[in-house]
C-alpha cells in the first residue's frame, strides 16, 4: 500500500510540474507577442502626412499626432516661399512607415544665403548665364546695345544699378546683363516651348537671345511645387520662320493639366 501511495504522489507531482511549466511557457509567449506588437508594431504601417509649407512647430505637431517625429536636416532659400516653412520632406507624404519614424525636413531659410557676385564682363551671354547659375543667382533681362561683338557682356546690373564683382548679395538675386549687338547680326528665332517646364522654357528663351515676357499659371497650379512642375501650353509669339530682334520678349502660359497641352505632330 505504501508503494502505491508513493507512486501515485510522484505521478501527480510530475503532472503538476508539467502543467506549471506549460503555463510559464504560455505566459512567456504571450508576453513576447505583446512586446513585439507594442515595440515593433509588426505588420502595422502609418501614412506619412504632408508637411509642406508648414512651420517647423506645426510640422512637429502634425507628425507627432500621426505617430512620427521630425528633424530639420537642411535648408534652402526660396524667395517666393514663406520663411521657415517646410520646403521638402523625407520620406515624402503618403509613404508607409513604422510608428516613431523620423521625418527629415528641409526648410526655407529665414535669412537669405549670401553669395559673391562674379565678374561677368567680357563673358559670352551663355558663359555668364552658366556662371550666375553656379552661384545661385538668376539671369534677368538681356539689354542689347550696339557693339562690335554680339552677346558679349558689357555691364552687369542689379535693380538697374551696376553691381560690382565681389559684392555680397542674396542668393536668387536677379542680375540683368547689358550685352553687345553687332549691326550685322541677323536676329534670332522663337524656340518651341510647348511641353517644357518653366525653368527649361526660360533657359530656351535666354539661349535664343530673347527675354521672358509675361508668365501666367492657370488655375490648376495651386502650390509652389505645382509651379515647378507646370509645363508650357501656350506661348506668344508662336514658333515662326520670321526672325525676331534680339532682346524681344516671349510670354509663356503654364499648367499641370495634361489635357491643356497641345499634341505636336
Amino acid at each position: 500500500m505504501g508503494n502505491n501511495n508513493s507512486t501515485g504522489f510522484k505521478g501527480k507531482w510530475i503532472v503538476v510540474n508539467l502543467a506549471i511549466a506549460l503555463a510559464i511557457v504560455v505566459v512567456l509567449l504571450a508576453a513576447a507577442i505583446i512586446f513585439l506588437n507594442r515595440f515593433t508594431k509588426h505588420n502595422q504601417e502609418l501614412t506619412v502626412p504632408d508637411l509642406s509649407n508648414l512651420t517647423v512647430s506645426e510640422a512637429s505637431y502634425v507628425a507627432h499626432k500621426a505617430g512620427m517625429r521630425t528633424e530639420v536636416t537642411d535648408s534652402v532659400y526660396v524667395k517666393r516661399m514663406k520663411k521657415g516653412a517646410v520646403y521638402r520632406q523625407n520620406p515624402p507624404a503618403g509613404a508607409k512607415v513604422k510608428e516613431g519614424r523620423r521625418i527629415s525636413l528641409t526648410i526655407n531659410a529665414v535669412v537669405a544665403k549670401k553669395v559673391t557676385m562674379p565678374n561677368l564682363i567680357g563673358y559670352s551671354m551663355r558663359q555668364a548665364k552658366a556662371e550666375l547659375l553656379s552661384r545661385g543667382l538668376v539671369l534677368g533681362n538681356l539689354i542689347y546695345v550696339e557693339d562690335i561683338a554680339t552677346n558679349n557682356v558689357l555691364r552687369q546690373l542689379m535693380k538697374n544699378r551696376e553691381i560690382e564683382p565681389g559684392s555680397r548679395i542674396d542668393s536668387e538675386s536677379v542680375i540683368d546683363l547689358v550685352v553687345g549687338l553687332n549691326s550685322d547680326a541677323a536676329g534670332t528665332y522663337v524656340p518651341e516651348l510647348i511641353g517644357l517646364k518653366r525653368l527649361s522654357a526660360v533657359d530656351a528663351i535666354h539661349d535664343n537671345s530673347l527675354n521672358l515676357g509675361r508668365i501666367k499659371f492657370d488655375n490648376s497650379v495651386k502650390t509652389y511645387e505645382d509651379s515647378l512642375n507646370a509645363v508650357v501650353y501656350k506661348q506668344e509669339p508662336e514658333v515662326a520662320d520670321k526672325p525676331l530682334a534680339m532682346g524681344e520678349t516671349v510670354s509663356i502660359y503654364l499648367t499641370i493639366n495634361p489635357s491643356r497641352i497641345p499634341v505636336r505632330e
